[in-house]
Formats: structure tokens, C-alpha cells, sequence
């Protein structure tokens, strides 16, 4: 089945029950069963509940079974709370984060991932989600096609200077040992380097999944995250003068090891941010996605927005 173009995300406000963590509660309970109700709607946004940050974990509590660590993380984020609380990202505000599922390049990633605005932005700083259905079926036959095979992504970790995050940052340990079961469960091809970083190479990857729960085929991978034409053309430039294609920080091939072409890329990257519906942010309210069913980025914004995340399987 199709798609549909016009697909939002449902919108949970305050009844009778009141506002805040007790009545975000009582409105939870009016609803059913969460997950069915996620599984229909794919993104629920929580509206004008206001929240306090104070309350947040026990409405987590309700919401994300069971909270994951951000391992095998790309993004710049920091932990800000115990269980498992991250700034959504620390990238400029100027910058604009294109449409993405949370850890899908990696072996295990999260079903579930809840955000909170705890600081409403001056302007702008919406969350872009994108149906990952009508993602993969707005692409031209041709990037189809050739992204059938599935992709292959490396990554290059320092072990504190460099470029990039380094495995530490990434893997949230010191302990070679916890990066290296991580590894070895994923089937990674990996080694240290000489230098105490971290050099290693995914298995074949698919570029789209079945959703576990409905079946629909959607567009679940990573590719124009992890090359550098998705950095614009300027950044990409000046990385292909001071690296080599397996030295950059992250990379992506095509599964035999072909590189994807820029072209491709930009494809898929404008396709996601065109068909995004933006969920624009006021303090207290919250959004929970399911992260197999659509992406996410992030919109440019000015002033001090702050809006935190948390995983669940």
C-alpha cells in the first residue's frame, strides 16, 4: 500500500484532566495501550501539558520501557540526567540536520525515542519527521535501485584528539574490552590503531527494513549522513584534500565497495527534508517517535533552545 502524502503526526492536548506530569498521565491512560497507539500514528506529539523538567522522569518512566545509553553514537550530544538523558544535539544553530533513524547504521537501535523542550527556541528549531514509507517510494527508480544491495559504512575513531568523536566518546567506556564485545556482536571488521584509535567497518547494511510491527517496507539507513557531499560542497572539498576516502572520520560505500555518487546523495538528502512535517517546540511539551517508522532531523534556529531525548527498546 501507498503511502500517504498527507500523513501528521497526532496531537495529544489537555482535557478535563488538567495539565502537567498528572495530566499528562490521566491522558495517557485515556488512550490505551501506548505501543498500538504509537504503531498507528508513528509520531505522538504531547501538547501544551507543560511539563516541568522535574517531572520529566517519571513520565519517561511511562513512556520509554526501558531508557538506553546513546552507544555507537555519531551525534555530539552530553548526558544530562541520570537514565539515560541526552541534549537532542550539539551541532551549530545554524546548521540544519537532515532527516535520519537514530542508530541506523549500526547492528541495534532504538524503537522508540521521546524529546522534550525544556527551553522553547527564539525561532525556528522545529524537529522535522519524515514517513519513512513515503520517503523510500519518493525515490526516483534509479537511486532505488542502486542503493537494492545495501551499504557498507566505516568509521575512523581517535582516541581523544582528532577529528570527529573519538571511540570513548562513542561507545560512552574507556574499556577496549566493552568496544570490542559491542563489535564483535555486530560483526564489524575492526582493529586499534597504532596511534589508541578505533578503525572499523560495518557488515552489509540494508538501506530499507520492514517495519517489525506492520510490515511496510521504509527507507532506514544512514548513507548521506556518513558522506561527504551531505557536509556541502565547500566541507567536502577541503576533507578530500586533507584525507583520503578511509582516513575521513565516516564514510559510506555501496555494498561491493562502489562509492555512491554525490548526486545520490543529495537525492535522498533533499527528498527527507522536502516531505518532513516540522513539530515546532513550546517549553514543556513532548514528542515521542517511533524511530523505525520515521526520521527526524532538526530545522536552523536562533535563541537558546534546549530540547533533551531519550531512547527506548
Amino acid at each position: 500500500m501507498s503511502a500517504q502524502s498527507d500523513w501528521r503526526p497526532r496531537e495529544v492536548r489537555p482535557g478535563g484532566e488538567g495539565t502537567g506530569a498528572d495530566g499528562l498521565r490521566h491522558a495517557l491512560a485515556a488512550l490505551g495501550d501506548f505501543g498500538d497507539v504509537l504503531t498507528e500514528a508513528k509520531v505522538v506529539v504531547f501538547r501544551d501539558f507543560q511539563v516541568a523538567e522535574q517531572e520529566l522522569d517519571t513520565v519517561m518512566d511511562l513512556l520509554l520501557p526501558n531508557r538506553l545509553a546513546y552507544t555507537h553514537g555519531t551525534s555530539p550530544r552530553t548526558k544530562v540526567a541520570a537514565g539515560n538523558v541526552y541534549t537532542s544535539t550539539e551541532y551549530p544553530s545554524e546548521q540544519t540536520i537532515a532527516m535520519h533513524n537514530e542508530l541506523s547504521y549500526s547492528h541495534t537501535w532504538p524503537a522508540r525515542l521521546l524529546f522534550y523542550c525544556a527551553t522553547t527556541p527564539g525561532s525556528g528549531g522545529a524537529t522535522p519527521v519524515v514517513d519513512g514509507e513515503l520517503w523510500l517510494e519518493s525515490l526516483d527508480e534509479e537511486v532505488r535501485d542502486a542503493f537494492a544491495g545495501g551499504i557498507r559504512y566505516s568509521q575512523n575513531l581517535h582516541d581523544g584528539f582528532g577529528l570527529g568523536r573519538s571511540w570513548k566518546q562513542t561507545f560512552e567506556t574507556d574499556d577496549r574490552a566493552v568496544v570490542e564485545a559491542f563489535l564483535d556482536a555486530g560483526s564489524f571488521d575492526w582493529k586499534w590503531t597504532a596511534d589508541g584509535g578505533l578503525r572499523m567497518v560495518s557488515p552489509v547494511r540494508p538501506a530499507w527494513i520492514k517495519h517489525p510491527a506492520t510490515g511496510t517496507e521504509v527507507w532506514f539507513n544512514q548513507a548521506d549522513h556518513f558522506h561527504p557531499a551531505a557536509l556541502g560542497d565547500d566541507v567536502a572539498r577541503e576533507l578530500a584534500q586533507i584525507l583520503a576516502p578511509e582516513e575521513l572520520p565516516q564514510s559510506v560505500t555501496f555494498a561491493d565497495g562502489g562509492p555512491i555518487p554525490d548526486a545520490y546523495v543529495r537525492h535522498v538528502y533533499d527528498r527527507g527534508l522536502e516531505l518532513a512535517v516540522d513539530v515546532d517546540w513550546r517549553q514543556g511539551d513532548l514528542m515521542v517517535i517511533d524511530n523505525v517508522a520515521v526520521g527526524h532531523g532538526r530545522r536552523p534556529y536562533t535563541g537558546d533552545r534546549r530540547v533533551l531525548v531519550a531512547m527506548s527498546d
